[in-house]
């Protein structure tokens, strides 16, 4: 995977702007300490703090002879497994549902404007005890090989259709490959807004539902990334925040005053940035900590 470098105040600072750059979220990340900030005279700063990012890599499969996998029941035939993985499941993928829209409500994905405003302090990243700063480490936990790609495709697959299931909607889940190490597994259907919820929230639980079952599961690690979509909604979630984005940065320019933008994850921060770094004039920023870490698009003095 490529490297980026970027820099900032603080070395926390210049980690969630590569984050940003990347569009991943801290756990998928691995990051290189390529100079720490110091500190000039009368507080000014002598020079600041830059690291290296890039997706972390996967482990490989071990070399040594194996035992065959067991099989959970996740990933066995038919949908038993996540029936009932998904039944278990539903409390949590479910909280907001006093919120929840109509498919044309969930598919909105306009996000509100806030004040510029605030320092909202630093946070110390976490770190997983060895190795580089954040990334999975990928050792095994024990005896089971590292899963593939496709294998991790099947369980998180297996997962969503006990979850349609439960449900009782009628949809039809589809596993696509990305690349070598990614697969999208999309939830087709009409009438899913109860698997997207407002503004993707719900979507983005099932998505780190899928991502818990993988980590329980792989007890020889995980190498690849799965992708969760329902109904097209990312797609539709890009689109709509490249053109929210591209009318702020106009309003931007016309007023020559910073705007600050709804929180969002990274994967949105990244294109709002994407998209207005192509705008002549204006420049993104972000700020606060995660999760209500947001894009403040100021004019490019």
């Amino acid at each position: 995977m490529e490297w980026v470098e970027t820099t900032g105040k603080t070395i926390e600072e210049a980690e969630e702007a590569a984050l940003d750059q990347l569009g991943i979220h801290r756990d998928d990340a691995e990051f290189e300490i390529v100079e720490e900030p110091r500190a000039g005279l009368f507080g000014r700063m002598r020079s600041e703090a830059r690291v290296r990012a890039r997706v972390a890599p996967k482990a490989p499969p071990p070399k040594q002879d194996r035992r065959p996998r067991r099989r959970s029941r996740a990933g066995g035939g038919g949908n038993g497994g996540g029936r009932d993985a998904a039944r278990a499941s539903a409390a949590t993928a479910t909280r907001e549902d006093d919120e929840m829209q109509s498919d044309d409500d969930a598919g909105d994905a306009s996000p509100a404007v806030e004040t510029a405003s605030g320092d909202h302090g630093e946070r110390r990243a976490p770190t997983n005890g060895s190795g580089p700063r954040g990334g999975r480490q990928g050792r095994p936990d024990d005896d089971r090989p590292v899963l593939t790609v496709a294998e991790e495709g099947k369980l998180v697959s297996d997962f969503l259709e006990g979850l349609v299931d439960a449900f009782d909607l009628d949809a039809e889940v589809v596993t696509s490959p990305i690349d070598d190490e990614t697969v999208q597994v999309d939830v087709q259907g009409d009438e899913l807004g109860i698997l997207v919820g407002p503004r993707g929230r719900t979507l983005g639980a099932v998505q780190e539902l899928s991502r818990t079952i993988l980590q329980r599961s792989a007890g020889g690690g995980f190498r690849g990334r799965v992708r969760v979509d329902v109904a097209g909604y990312r797609a539709k979630r890009h689109e709509a925040l490249a053109r929210f984005a591209t009318k702020v940065a106009a309003d931007v320019v016309d007023s020559g005053k910073a705007t600050a933008l709804e929180p969002m994850n990274p994967p949105d921060r990244k294109v709002v940035h994407d998209t207005v770094n192509e705008i002549e004039g204006v420049t993104t920023s972000s700020q606060g900590e995660e999760p209500r870490r947001y894009v403040v698009i100021s004019p490019d003095t």
